[in-house]
Parts: C-alpha cells; structure tokens; sequence
C-alpha cells in the first residue's frame, strides 16, 4: 500500500512536486484545517508534514492511529508535543539547516534598519515629511555586537557582523573559548558582555533557563544606549523591562522579530514606542529558505517509507528498529547521566569522555554516546538538540568527545560512565540498569551511590559530620518540600559525603541559599531531568 502523507500547512511547491512523482507515496495538501477539521481527516494518513501553524497536540495525535512520523519544514517544533508523539511511537523530523542563513541575515537587517532608522524614515516620507535632522542614524564599524548564543545562527551573525567591521563579542556557557577564538569571537560572561556590547542580539532557543535572560536586573547593567536585537524567541527578553528601559533611554532602540505573544495586540507597549522596529516572525521567510526546508522535509519522508532510513528525528536516533529497541534503555541510561553530571558543573565544555563495560559493550554505542551528548547539550540548548545534530554541535563549540570500551566490569553487568571537563571544572558519574529498564545512578566522582535520576533533585557534598542532613531536612520541610528518596555516598565516617535528594516539587533559590548556608556543606546544587 501506498504511504499516505497529508500536507497541512503550506510549503513551496518543489517539496509537494517530490512527493507527487514517487509511487511509493500519495500526498494530499490540505491547509488552513481547523483543529476539529485536522483531528477528523488525520485518522487516514500515516505521514503528517506541518510547518509552524498546525498546532499538534496529544488530542490530536490520539485520533491519528495510523500516523507514523511527523515532519517539520522548519527547525522549531514548538508547535509539536513532542513527548505525546513519541509516547506514541511517532517520529519526529525536522529540517534543522534550511533557515540558518536567512535567520542570520534577517537578524543583520534589522541591526542597520535599527541603526538607521529606515522603517521610521520611510514612513515619513510616505507621510509628506522630509525630516533629515530627525533621523540622525550611527555607524556600526568598530561598534561591539554581544551575541547571546553562539550556535549556528549566532555563529554566523558574528561573522556577517565582522564583515560589517564590528568587533564581536559572545556570551554562551557551553562553548570553550578556544572555539570561540577560532570565530574571531572574545567569550565573556553575560555581565561583560552587557557593560561592553553597543549591540546585543539573542540567539539562543527558549528554555527554562533563557526565559527572560534579559530582564530588570540584566539593563541596569548594559552600556548605555545599548541596542537590541531578537530573532530567537520570544519570552528570552522580557518585554516589560525592555519597555522600561527604553522609556528612561538606558536602550536607545529594539529590533524585535518574535514576542512572547504572536501576534502582539495592538496596544501592546512596545508596539507604541519609536524606538522599537518589529517584523511579523520573518526569520525564515525567505524563498530560498522555504525551498531548501520544503525539499528536505520531502527527502526525508521518502527515506523514511521507502528506505527506512530516519534523518533529522528529534525524539529517536537514525538506527534501525531492532537495535533500536535492545539500545533504548541505556540510551535513556546515557541521556540522564549526561543532563545530571553537567548540571553540577560550571565553566565552558571542553571535553566529554564516555567509557562502556561489560554486556552493554556488545552492541553499538554510538548512540548511547550520541544520547549523553543530547543529555547534556539538551539541557543548555533546549528541544532542537536531537540525535542526529548532538554531535555536531559539539564539535562546533569545540568539544571533544572520546568513547572508550573497557569491555570488563567491575561490579555490574553493564556500566556507562560519563566524564565531562569544563575549563573550570571535572566531573564524573557512573550508572546502570536494574532489571531491563530502571536506570540508576552508582558513583559520583569517586563516591560509590544508588541514586535514581529523575525528577527534582537536591545534590550536595558534605563533610560526614552530624546534624547536616538534619539540618537540610528541616529547611526543605519548612519550605513544604516533601522528600521522595534520600541517597548517600562516602568512603570513611567523617570524611566527605556525596547526598542526592529527591523531592516532590522545584527547590526555589531562597531555599537553596538557605541549605547553602549551612556549616559544613562543600556544595548544594539543583537538578532537573
């Protein structure tokens, strides 16, 4: 039987043309659908191509039986619930290279029509108003441009903006300065960057930890009449101290592509103000952009059904799906060592060395290495880390990665241990299963545990003294945090102890500082996976 693929938001014509001439595959285009219109046509196609409209929910994937894979002409997929998808056994694909130069480009237009006043300009003369002494503009050779987030956008931001004759600075916490060297970028720490950059542009996805990376705290710390440009996300800057600080002129101007809320309603402030640029999320509306993601989503639905081969899935590696299946509870093993140890650590990654021994070293494990990668990144760069770009992106932050099989184990059947250095920094962390499935957490650094990684955590170093864990657990109680599992390691009574605390519910920062305050605590640190 033919595979059944239904379009449901518009891509350029070639993507639809690919499709149409395979005999493998019969495509149907059906765009604008409703919410009750997609759930009831859904239920007849095994392929689903969306771009950022069509919203896919769990509701709707409930009603899809026979959906297989889902692909993103774009790279967000925001508007995906990822998690429901792959509970359900749905693959996730998206283009993640076809709007990376657009982007960049979009983000250098906006910095000139920011430093320039055109779209200001334009609109005064259309008015009848010749103004020149109004639109008194500023050069931006020699100016310093801080870009937040230097992954492949940012990256290529900065090295437009050199060609512009900019000095470029960065701030990104998962990036060595030896990588950022070799880009002509000086990496500083976010307060640096602030009191220097006469540009700031934002170039990091959305997540727990960017959400309003750039608030109230942070402009009152920027050079005065500094810029700002976002093309990223909306909700990385937040909107209401932006408008205070442009009001009191601390930010002589915004260049803004994404709100938190798109669109904006009309008396949004913002929207009010003549110092603030804005475009409708046309970072990737180009038409050279919109033809590379519409062909390669196509490519890789026709690998998918007629191949079997997956490329570019947010939410499964590119393995076949009988190793696939033994791999995935040590993937899920090697994902959750990777997010906790890197947790614990500050200072930019350098290197990352996973070791394998005993029964796990039968099979291939790249992908479990390829899943501590995704742990780690993921934390830092959000949902668009995934299994085929993890690498990738760690070597373009200049990370090296060295995988090791020692073959023998000492204890366990199978252990996968992750090392992660950081120019500040060095870690280690050990785990296995019990059982087929259930991953655990047996040493932390030198420190022999039984731990489970999930949820919220409470990880702290102590010297093995009484009354410290007593302490912590009264500040958690009279905070209403309740305990889920307590977990100790130490080598000799008296000395030091590694303790990981479950618990029920966030460990808020004043509670934290309190724990932290404690006499004898070597460190105290939140985890989430």
């Amino acid at each position: 039987m033919k595979a059944r693929i239904l379009v449901a938001d518009e891509i350029a014509a070639s993507g639809i043309a690919l499709l149409e001439a395979h005999p493998a595959v019969e495509v149907t285009v059906k765009t604008g659908l409703s919410p009750a219109q997609l759930r009831a046509e859904l239920p007849h196609y095994s392929g689903l191509i969306v771009r950022s409209s069509t919203r896919v929910t769990a509701e709707l994937l409930e009603a899809a039986p026979a959906l297989k894979v889902i692909g993103r002409a774009g790279i967000g997929v925001d508007n995906i619930d990822v998690e429901a998808a792959t509970r359900r056994g749905i693959v996730v694909m998206n283009t993640p290279e076809g709007n990376t130069n657009t982007a960049a480009e979009h983000t250098i237009s906006l910095l000139l029509a920011l430093s320039r006043h055109i779209p200001q300009a334009t609109a005064a003369v259309k008015a009848g108003r010749w103004e020149r002494h109004r639109f008194l503009g500023v050069e931006v050779v020699n100016k310093v441009l801080g870009v937040i987030g230097l992954g492949r956008i940012g990256s290529l931001v900065a090295r437009k903006a050199q060609g512009l004759g900019m000095v470029t600075v960065a701030y990104d916490p998962f990036i060595s300065s030896e990588a950022a060297n070799k880009l002509g970028v000086e990496l500083l720490e976010l307060p640096a960057l602030l009191e220097r950059a006469d540009y700031i542009s934002v170039h990091t996805p959305l997540t727990a930890e960017t959400y309003h990376l750039l608030g109230r705290d942070q402009f009152k710390h920027v050079r005065p009449g500094v810029r700002i440009i976002n093309c990223a996300r909306g909700g990385i800057i937040d909107e209401a101290a932006l408008y205070e600080a442009l009001l009191n002129g601390t930010v002589a101007g915004a260049a803004l592509d994404v709100f938190e809320q798109e669109p904006p309603p009309p008396d949004h402030p913002l929207l009010q103000l003549d110092t603030v640029i804005c475009t409708p999320h046309l970072g990737a509306q180009t038409g050279e952009a919109q033809e590379r993601v519409a062909i390669g989503i196509a490519e890789q639905m026709l690998d998918f059904f007629v191949r079997g081969q997956i490329r570019n899935a947010v939410n499964m590696p590119s393995i076949d799906a009988e190793s696939y299946q033994a791999l995935q509870p040590y993937m899920t093993l090697a994902e959750k060592l990777g997010a906790f140890r890197m947790q614990l650590l500050e200072g930019g990654l350098t290197e990352i060395t996973v070791s394998y021994s005993g029964t796990v070293t039968a099979y291939d494990t790249k992908p479990l290495t390829i899943a501590v990668l995704r742990g780690i990144l993921g934390h830092f760069l959000g949902p668009q880390v995934n299994y085929v770009n993890a690498p990738l992106l760690a070597k373009e932050r200049g990370i090296r990665v060295v995988e090791r099989q020692l073959h023998d184990s000492e204890d366990y059947a199978s252990l996968v241990e992750v090392e992660i250095v950081t120019e500040r920094q060095r870690g280690s962390v050990a785990g296995t299963l019990f059982g087929k499935s259930d991953p655990r957490i047996v040493r932390i650094d030198h420190f022999p545990i039984e731990a489970i990684p999930s949820g919220h955590m409470l990880v702290f170093s102590n010297r093995d003294l009484p009354g410290v864990i007593g302490r912590i657990g009264t500040i958690l109680g009279n905070a209403q945090i309740n305990i889920a599992g307590f977990h100790l390691g130490r080598l000799a009574p008296g000395g030091l102890a590694v303790c990981v605390v479950n618990v029920d519910s966030p460990i808020p920062a004043e509670v934290l500082a309190a724990i932290r305050a404690l006499p004898n605590l070597v460190y105290a640190k939140t985890v989430t996976l």
